[in-house]
């Protein structure tokens, strides 16, 4: 009995001097093999400042009726303050409800919104394309937001549905009895005919 007490204290011991230099040699190898965390890139207080100021609106909506009745909505990728209620858009597209049931939609690589001026600039190459069979690029177009009325910049040829025409400019507004919106082309207009793409 007296053996077994002497053997079990001494093994107690053992375990109290061997059980720490274990611990001891598996904290060594995490430290040792521990890999050092990933440096944050650094930005420069230029940058920091920059980002501070800059503003910026993700995927706006701007929406509104005008006095002919038609709905206009804007959308964008992005848009920032450029001024006192005053906006630059990146990609914007602009669709048009007219009174009539047409829709008249362009897009454009950038553009401007002013809100006392109710007026959308849209440039970069714009694109304009009716439900009647109306499509054309232009250099840029502004629209009145409160009239709906829209007119291009530069020259620009059309692909209508009797054909084509080039003119120098064209103008989309209201009809005078109020029933929806007519073309007005100008500064040099020619006209192709062609019967095949004429529609009933």
């Amino acid at each position: 009995m007296v053996q077994d007490l002497t053997f079990h204290s001494r093994l107690v011991g053992w375990f109290k001097i061997i059980l720490p230099l274990c611990a001891l040699a598996l904290l060594s190898t995490l430290f040792l093999f521990a890999r050092s965390p990933a440096e944050a890139p650094a930005i420069p207080f230029a940058e920091l400042d920059k980002l501070a100021q800059e503003q910026q609106i993700t995927a706006p909506r701007f929406s509104g009726v005008a006095d002919d009745g038609s709905i206009i909505a804007i959308t964008a990728a992005a848009a920032k303050p450029e001024a006192a209620d005053r906006l630059t858009i990146d990609a914007p597209q602009l669709s048009l409800d007219a009174a009539d049931g047409t829709r008249l939609t362009i897009q454009a690589g950038f553009g401007m919104v002013d809100g006392p001026a109710q007026r959308a600039e849209m440039g970069g190459l714009a694109r304009l394309e009716t439900s009647s069979g109306y499509r054309m690029e232009t250099e840029g177009l502004t629209a009145n937001l409160a009239t709906g009325e829209i007119t291009s910049h530069g020259p620009l040829e059309i692909q209508a549905p009797y054909g084509e025409v080039m003119a120098g400019q064209v103008t989309i507004l209201s009809s005078p009895d109020g029933t929806g919106q007519r073309m007005d082309f100008t500064k040099g207009v020619k006209l192709v005919y062609d019967p095949a793409t004429r529609r009933e």
